[in-house]
């Protein structure tokens, strides 16, 4: 099979996902900057998972480049990364218009862990169906970034309960991390 169809879709779901995150913001009843400035969890909260679905985009589309087909396995892990991501909207805006409340706090890193999670079968699923020394193999090497965010993750949602401002400043560090995009694939392709 070929991967153009995964890719297409993918794009697809992710915008779709931003639009309706997007659409979950709402104005101030009032025309205030007092008004403006209550709604800045929400803003904060969108901000944050504006990056981490531009992050999941722009990585998977880096992925891609390096592979040379796809099959069933890849197809339901892709999937699975598209799901967790389809929740973001929800834990996004619960989580701002809370205000950062614990529960909400643990609610969001959980679907971040699981979105990467689902990103690291994806990249199995792929790397199963590769030759051990294909571009995509070289590339993603031992994933020491996808390691640390996981931990990161686990750690954030521990502290959560006794800490979200610390969860959320986790997260915020996992965003850092990747906001530069993996520059592992590009390593390995030829330059067109």
């Amino acid at each position: 099979m070929t991967k153009n169809r995964v890719e297409a879709f993918s794009d697809g779901v992710i915008a779709i996902i931003i639009t309706i995150m997007v659409l979950e913001l709402r104005p101030p009843e009032e025309p205030t900057l007092t008004a403006l400035a209550a709604l800045a969890p929400v803003f904060v909260s969108y901000v944050l998972s504006f990056v981490y679905l531009g992050i999941y985009w722009n990585n998977h589309h880096h992925l891609f480049q390096a592979v040379q087909h796809v099959d069933g396995r890849v197809m339901w892990a892709n999937m699975h990364l598209l799901f967790w991501l389809s929740l973001v909207p929800f834990a996004t805006t619960w989580m701002g218009e809370s205000g950062f409340a614990t529960g909400t706090v643990v609610l969001y890193g959980f679907d971040l862990l699981m979105a990467a999670v689902a990103y690291t079968m994806l990249t199995m699923a792929l790397l199963a169906i590769h030759d051990r020394d294909s571009a995509l193999a070289t590339a993603l090497g031992r994933d020491y970034k996808g390691k640390i965010s996981l931990a990161f993750y686990l750690v954030a949602i521990a502290l959560a309960r006794w800490a979200p401002a610390i969860s959320g400043a986790l997260y915020f560090l996992v965003a850092v991390i990747w906001l530069v995009p993996d520059r592992r694939i590009e390593r390995v392709l030829p330059t067109k």
